[in-house]
């Protein structure tokens, strides 16, 4: 095969397609927006519980708006901590883990992306709060990532910079399923549809290039390595797709819930993470990028999905992957 005919890769044209280069700064106007939701009240895991329901509109209202920030802050921390930190690594070639060079361009287009997302997705919130009056929480919204490092650290002690990879290559082989939700939803303001519009384009791209820096990474694993890295997966799967409790907790109280309240509607529904069918839904594409090189055909990998459930018969696939 010659370079020319050579497949073309997910970010060879980064330079004309990627939101940072080509996008528009998203502009909140409530005189224009109003009637919609800020965030669809279906995916708000905890809107539906009897403590909730109760409250008045306004304060329903008002959670809506905090989860959007949840969902937008949360987001600055994960692509700033998680995913650039990974990209950094191969982009510098420091993982230790013999990737090839070839990858590096891409790592850092990569990376300057992901910091663009985390600039948008706080000034979205910035402008939200300007105007409609709802301050957003003076609350850590990275604790999600140290969480994450915990189950990392958990499931792979003796290897993180093999864990930071997968930590990423999950993220990112998620997040698509999760910003694909909103922008079709016409209850939800449409700034908020546009910007996540324009994140999940991005992440369509970042998507193939982290399924092939996982492909690349699976075959530079030692077998004990790769028995590891499938037994890891699970964890690092449900706790990408868990929210963070205090900020939940933070908002609850502030729609006026006492704190105990507060603190048991929050760990009833957001503490264990979705049901199954939604967390085998959303990680899907993952799954079918596991069973495509081979994870669940090592010892105890299969088992170890189920113990987190994960794999419902058909999430496993026929290794071959989706594209977003």
């Amino acid at each position: 095969m010659t370079a020319h005919d050579t497949p073309p890769g997910p970010l060879d044209r980064w330079y004309e397609q990627a939101g940072v280069r080509t996008g528009v700064r998203r502009m909140f106007h409530e005189e224009t927006e109003r009637g919609r939701v800020f965030f669809p009240v279906a995916l708000v895991p905890y809107a539906r519980h009897e403590a909730v329901r109760e409250l008045p509109p306004e304060r329903l209202r008002e959670l809506t708006v905090r989860h959007l920030y949840q969902f937008l802050l949360s987001t600055t921390h994960l692509e700033t901590r998680v995913v650039n930190t990974a990209a950094e690594a191969v982009a510098n070639g420091r993982t230790g883990l013999g990737l090839p060079a070839a990858l590096r361009p891409d790592a850092f287009k990569v990376y300057c992306d992901e910091g663009y997302h985390a600039l948008y997705s706080l000034d979205l919130a910035d402008q939200i709060a300007a105007v409609t009056g709802i301050a957003i929480p003076d609350q850590d919204y990275g604790g999600f990532v140290e969480r994450l490092r915990a189950s990392a650290h958990h499931a792979l002690p003796g290897a993180p910079a093999l864990a930071g990879l997968l930590q990423a290559v999950v993220f990112e082989t998620l997040i698509t399923a999760v910003l694909n939700e909103v922008p079709g939803d016409a209850s939800v303001v449409g700034v908020v549809r546009d910007l996540l519009r324009d994140h999940a384009r991005d992440e369509g791209r970042h998507h193939r290039f982290f399924s092939a820096l996982f492909r690349e990474l699976w075959t530079h694993l030692f077998v004990t390595d790769r028995t590891a890295a499938a037994h890891a997966l699970p964890e690092l799967i449900r706790a990408a797709l868990t929210w963070d409790l205090a900020p939940v907790r933070t908002s609850l109280r502030l729609a006026g819930l006492d704190p105990d309240t507060a603190r048991e509607v929050a760990d009833d529904c957001c503490a264990t993470g979705p049901d199954p069918r939604r967390l085998n839904d959303t990680a899907r594409s993952t799954l079918r990028l596991c069973a495509a090189v081979g994870v669940f055909e090592l010892p105890g990998a299969r088992e170890h999905f189920a113990a987190h459930g994960l794999g419902d018969g058909q999430s496993f696939g026929d290794g071959h992957e989706e594209t977003p």
